[in-house]
């Protein structure tokens, strides 16, 4: 207990408060200090303790005074601790409620729970001593001349230039957010030019690359995004805008569709293509409208509705009777069928598998059991 000095429990310059608790009684030793139970306030360079009825009553001492601790388990009446061992007292330490100790180590006595948080947070604040790296000696003039005296700047002095170190820390952060992100932006532009290069060799030298190759050229393609994406930027607002946009989408589109089975959900789409656009990002609205414009521009693909609302992009060449026959022989090949089964029958997504499902039924092609099991269909054969 004589490492500990009396303190105003002020924080000063470039000290931060880590955790406090309530209900910490000190030992000093084995033996219970003459000191009340109180709170304890672990800070980046101290250990705290202030009496909860006398505020006047607050002792502190520096983290570097720790060799080392250790947790003391709860026993029947006992609470849980923490055993703390020190250095011996420095000479030039300022006064404290002990001035001498026969014991090397104090105790902390946790009355009211928290040892575990408290133990891990003092095991951080001793692995990375952030005291040696901001020292709190720092002080301030408080005149002129020979005589001016020197004085710590804790109080509002202390908490204004607290404040102010971190709003400059604050603003360097920003600055280096928005570096990072211009070296992103150039960096995108050059991965854009190394995505056309290799569409260009693709195209010209189709026959020396295998068709795995090819997908996996495709996806690298995908992944690094669209090379001149249309924004309102570009192409105004309006129907100018969603005009382009349907036809971009047309472009990207076409390949991702026949890859799975000409048909996706508009939520997928939304997906994909956003995914392709990196930084100019589309809204729902946006997409709805562009996919509208299909078939007005004549191109292969066309938005869709089913009866349930469910929207999708289809190829204008994707065949519904194909797609209904397909259902029904999977159907009666397995005898029945969830469109969770069949979903994974066919590698497609449980909302379309059910809407092809659906549309076959309506077709009178296959009928429903809808039970507490969930939805199955069966071959109709009335």
């Amino acid at each position: 207990m004589d490492r500990f000095s009396w303190s105003n429990g002020l924080l000063e310059i470039n000290e931060t408060l880590v955790i406090q608790q309530r209900g910490v009684r000190l030992y000093e030793g084995d033996d219970k200090a003459k000191l009340d139970i109180g709170v304890a306030l672990l800070s980046t360079h101290r250990l705290i303790w202030r009496d909860v009825k006398n505020h006047e009553c607050c002792i502190a001492m520096p983290l570097s005074q720790i060799i080392f601790f250790e947790e003391q388990a709860a026993g029947i009446g006992k609470s849980a601790k923490i055993v703390i061992h020190l250095h011996p007292s420095p000479a030039n330490k300022e006064p404290g409620p002990y001035q001498h100790s026969k014991f090397s180590f104090i105790k902390l006595s946790f009355k009211e729970h928290g040892q575990i948080e408290f133990y891990r947070r003092l095991t951080e604040e001793m692995t990375q001593k952030r005291w040696e790296n901001t020292p709190v000696s720092q002080s301030i003039s408080t005149g002129t001349g020979s005589q001016a005296g020197k004085t710590r700047a804790v109080g509002i002095v202390g908490i204004e230039r607290k404040i102010e170190a971190k709003r400059k820390e604050t603003d360097k952060n920003i600055s280096e957010a928005f570096e990072d992100l211009s070296k992103l932006m150039v960096k995108a532009k050059e991965m854009v030019e190394l995505s056309k290069s290799i569409a260009n060799k693709i195209k010209d030298k189709q026959g020396d690359i295998t068709e795995d190759e090819t997908i996996r050229f495709k996806s690298y393609l995908l992944s690094m995004g669209i090379a001149n994406p249309v924004t309102r930027e570009t192409h105004g607002s309006g129907t100018h805008y969603h005009l382009q946009l349907a036809k971009q989408l047309g472009d990207m589109l076409q390949a991702p569709l026949e890859e799975r089975g000409g048909m996706m959900a508009l939520t997928e789409v939304y997906c994909l293509v956003n995914r392709a656009r990196g930084m100019e990002l589309l809204s729902p609205e946006d997409l709805v409208n562009a996919c509208k414009m299909f078939e007005s521009l004549k191109l292969p693909l066309r938005l869709r509705v089913f009866d349930s609302g469910v929207m999708v992009v289809q190829l204008q060449s994707h065949s519904e009777e194909e797609m209904i026959a397909s259902a029904l022989d999977s159907v009666s090949d397995k005898g029945s069928l969830t469109a969770e089964e069949f979903a994974k029958l066919l590698g497609l997504s449980v909302l379309l598998s059910k809407e092809r499902l659906l549309l076959a039924e309506k077709m009178g092609h296959l009928c429903r059991d809808d039970s507490v099991e969930g939805l199955r269909f069966y071959p109709n054969l009335f």
